[in-house]
């Protein structure tokens, strides 16, 4: 029988009622209890790592749950991750970078209501975590939710009440849980060589979603002030005339100072393009700007505080990294990025 690690962080699934809301109040012990039939799966113990309302989820609560497990992975056969819906899928991305080529299962999963309610799809997403962690397929960072599993790098929250609230970006759904049995549409390869843990992110990132009429006066603030600027742009992705002066300005002012800036979309699906239109193709080579492709915003973000915490990469590699393969997030960098090496 596999022993498998229950991780509590609070979030919507340990929440109690209160007079001003709904607020995690159940310790993960307790949110185990209402599943009581998952110990004839596996032994489970548990740890408590944080508490909080998953809107409150930060880079250090991400080093907490990297070093939990870290400490005690050569211990258990698997790990499963209790949290808040609205930054889960930003937590699954996390812990893709920071937890690499993991040859056991790390399962994130969370719900839409309390565990503790009669009507809820708790019970059931926590159980199938378990089902999946157990099942001898399973490796590296995963979201199970709804009946689905979804890879770590990417979800998205799409849905703000339903059951089925998150959906895979991208890319396909690797498995379901269907009749208590995990049923694969494709086997993941096999991870090669040991684990790999990271524990510094720098959260120098900011996200600035473009609308028509912006002010130009806000990139020479935003260049001043973060590392990494991501730009969510319109379509395949583009810059509008009336910010190419100020963007020009401010990326030969901050040439050499390890900037990095990257070109997104607000399209949630097929991914960017910039050379498809003269609004994008333009800026990409007059300032050698980086694209997500088909990444999801929560993992471009997750990766640069990645990148961004490894202070050995000098900016050649730093572009190298971002474009490399990790737990599937990015596909097209490799047919778009001239010069891109394969792996």
């Amino acid at each position: 029988m596999k022993k498998i690690l229950l991780l509590g962080t609070g979030g919507t699934i340990a929440s109690v009622r209160s007079e001003n809301g709904m607020t995690p109040g159940l310790g993960i012990d307790s949110v185990l209890s209402y599943i009581p039939a998952v110990r004839s799966l596996c032994d489970i113990d548990t740890l408590q790592v944080c508490s909080i309302d998953s809107t409150n989820m930060t880079p250090a609560h991400w080093r907490l749950m990297v070093e939990a497990i870290e400490e005690r992975y050569g211990s258990y056969d698997g790990f499963v991750i209790c949290h808040g819906t609205d930054t889960l899928a930003y937590t699954a991305a996390a812990l893709s970078y920071m937890i690499q080529n993991s040859g056991k299962p790390v399962v994130i999963t969370g719900s839409q209501k309390p565990i503790n309610l009669e009507v809820t799809d708790a019970r059931t997403n926590l159980a199938d975590s378990f089902r999946y962690a157990c099942d001898p397929g399973s490796h590296g960072v995963n979201i199970v939710f709804g009946g689905k599993v979804i890879v770590g790098t990417r979800a998205r929250k799409e849905r703000a009440k339903s059951y089925n609230a998150f959906s895979s970006i991208n890319f396909p759904y690797p498995a379901v849980i269907q009749d208590d049995m995990v049923v694969r549409y494709f086997d993941d390869a096999a991870c090669e060589g040991p684990v790999r843990f990271f524990h510094e992110m720098r959260d120098s990132v900011y996200v600035l979603k473009l609308i028509p009429g912006l002010d130009p006066g806000i990139l020479p603030l935003l260049f001043e002030r973060y590392d990494c600027l991501v730009i969510e742009s319109f379509g395949v992705g583009g810059l509008p005339e009336s910010l190419l002066d100020a963007f020009r300005r401010e990326m030969e002012r901050f040439r050499g100072r390890n900037k990095l800036v990257v070109m997104a979309t607000q399209v949630p699906r097929e991914g960017s393009n910039m050379m498809v239109y003269e609004v994008g193709r333009q800026v990409k080579r007059d300032c050698h700007l980086m694209e997500a492709y088909d990444m999801t915003l929560e993992s471009v973000i997750t990766k640069l505080m990645w990148i961004m915490g490894r202070p050995e990469l000098d900016p050649a590699a730093r572009r190298t990294e971002f474009y490399r393969t990790i737990n599937h997030d990015v596909l097209f960098a490799k047919t778009m990025e001239p010069g891109l090496s394969p792996e």
